[in-house]
């Protein structure tokens, strides 16, 4: 029970118990509930679901593609960790670009847009629902901002998603990394990943 007595929030020990069992027994033990299946379009036309991806490590990076500055970097950022981490531990990995503003977002343009980052980039939109889906699974935040006319930005999370080959969560790295630091945090997190499955 919660109360207020004399402008003093008062908490029973009774709800705080109550908090921290429910949150020990919570849906994912020690991994963080992130991901989850979708159903989206790639930039090629293809739907796709993420058990296309499996087998394979990914890294998925949610933006838009009128965005005029953040994704254009953290898109260089993570086409030029890719080619790294091939280079340095010969590991291929899958980066993936999913859209926070599927009514801009065509297939076309955003066939366009992975076209200038990597060769290997895959580009997904989808529907304003499956978009908006999706990105609650992973925990993405995006919110239309500025708008006038049909031009408008997208507030959205900055956050690359390490996926193992099953889809399953691994790792989020923020904006603040840097290439040298994605590309050794990833492989660190693969080869700890190789060394807890061996």
């Amino acid at each position: 029970m919660t109360g207020k007595r004399n402008g003093i929030l008062k908490v029973d020990y009774y709800d705080i118990t109550n908090a921290s069992t429910s949150v020990k027994q919570g849906p994912s033990v020690g991994k963080a509930a992130i991901g989850g299946p979708f159903s989206l379009i790639d930039h090629n036309g293809k739907p796709v679901t993420e058990k296309d991806f499996f087998g394979k490590w990914t890294v998925v990076y949610f933006g838009f593609t009128h965005c005029p500055d953040i994704c254009p970097d953290e898109l260089q950022k993570l086409a030029a960790a890719v080619d790294k981490i091939k280079e340095t531990s010969g590991i291929e990995m899958v980066p993936v670009f999913i859209s926070v503003d599927p009514e801009r977002d065509t297939v076309e343009q955003v066939g366009e847009y992975v076209k200038e980052f990597h060769p290997n980039l895959i580009g997904l939109t989808g529907s304003p629902e499956e978009i908006k889906k999706t990105a609650r699974a992973y925990r993405v935040y995006y919110m239309k901002t500025e708008e006038e006319g049909s031009d408008y930005l997208v507030d959205h999370s900055i956050v690359m998603y390490l996926m193992d080959p099953k889809m399953e969560f691994v790792k989020f790295f923020g904006k603040n990394n840097d290439v040298d630091m994605l590309t050794d945090g990833i492989i660190k997190e693969i080869k700890q990943y190789k060394k807890v499955k061996a």
